[in-house]
């Protein structure tokens, strides 16, 4: 067997995206997460999975817009189901200069009427008077998406190893990349013991269950104090987010916040106030103070983090300009000016 030529820490969507990136250019590896496979414990777990970079518009730098349109045929690429059904965003007739405004920030959309509304969501007519419709964009289930790529690696005989990589030894004998990095550090908010700039901004989410609604695609609820999406899981599944809060907790929602997300989704149509909730869940993304990712270098170890709200949108394309850098040496655009 090939000696592993990298070390990469932290099994979420960065890790994962980059050990299936390498693997695929030919790089040996092994891949450690303290806990295991992806399930609960992960921030990716809890995910909205929308590769929708012109709706993140309305609030993200250009470099995500731009990066992150790469996400969906990467994500197709490896095998993963990824719905190319558009993103539609509404609001309350009380809010719709929140629409307006939401127009303004971002392009590639269409506006459509409330016949245009119910043309695309039947079970959405006669709920918004008019919204905005994104045709380019997707979404995925993030959970799916994590199991195909663990599969693939599976496939090459490389599993997620329950160790503290940081910590495991390098093999003197292994033949080193030409920019001679030996470990990457993937794991989001856990390494803000390495890098100090590094904060959590905490998200609660719930997964719901409806009967009575039926939707194909994203939907973006605009209110002034705490916008919604609701993604179709299938089966009468829906994940519903999200809140940003500048805080590090990873754990218990509040009941303010889950107050606020199920009333606002009860705004949206009545019968979701039959949904059964399923799941409630809490994590914090890992976010630079720009909002923007970082590619790091320390010695022989890289850092690759800060993906805040678009871990599925920009995990593709922070993996292909790690490997360009370990494999041919060009500095990625986002690598700090400090490389070292």
């Amino acid at each position: 067997m090939t000696e592993p030529q990298i070390t990469i820490v932290g099994g979420g969507v960065a890790g994962l995206c980059l050990a299936a990136e390498l693997v695929e250019r030919g790089v040996a590896l092994r891949i450690f997460d303290r806990y295991g496979r992806p399930a609960e414990h992960g921030c990716s777990w809890w995910a909205g999975g929308m590769l929708a970079p012109f709706c993140e518009s309305e609030a993200a730098e250009e470099p995500v817009v731009r990066l992150g349109q790469e996400a969906a045929g990467w994500w197709q690429r490896h095998n993963v189901n990824v719905e190319r059904n558009g993103s539609l965003v509404l609001a309350l007739s009380r809010d719709g200069g929140e629409l307006d405004r939401f127009a303004r920030r971002t392009n590639q959309h269409e506006w459509v009427d409330a016949d245009g509304v119910a043309a695309l969501e039947p079970d959405l007519a006669n709920r918004a008077r008019r919204g905005l419709f994104f045709p380019t964009e997707a979404h995925l289930s993030p959970r799916d998406a994590l199991a195909c790529l663990v599969g693939e690696l599976e496939s090459r005989n490389i599993t997620i190893e329950t160790a503290d990589g940081l910590n495991f030894p390098d093999n003197d004998n292994e033949a080193a990349l030409p920019t001679e990095v030996r470990k990457i550090d993937c794991r989001g908010l856990s390494a803000s013991d390495a890098m100090q700039d590094l904060r959590g901004v905490k998200g609660e989410m719930l997964v719901i269950r409806s009967a009575d609604i039926h939707l194909s695609r994203p939907v973006r609820l605009l209110h002034p104090r705490i916008p919604i999406y609701l993604v179709p899981r299938g089966d009468g599944v829906f994940m519903l987010g999200a809140t940003q809060i500048e805080s590090g907790s990873r754990h218990a929602a509040t009941v303010r916040s889950v107050l606020e997300l199920l009333s606002a989704v009860y705004a949206l149509h009545p019968a979701f106030g039959e949904a059964e909730i399923l799941e409630i869940g809490v994590d914090a993304r890992p976010a630079f103070p720009d909002n923007l990712p970082r590619i790091r270098r320390r010695g022989d170890q890289l850092y690759v983090n800060g993906l805040f709200r678009h871990g599925f949108l920009l995990a593709p394309a922070m993996a292909r300009m790690t490997a360009d850098y370990l494999l041919s040496g060009q500095i990625p655009e986002v690598m700090d000016e400090n490389l070292n």
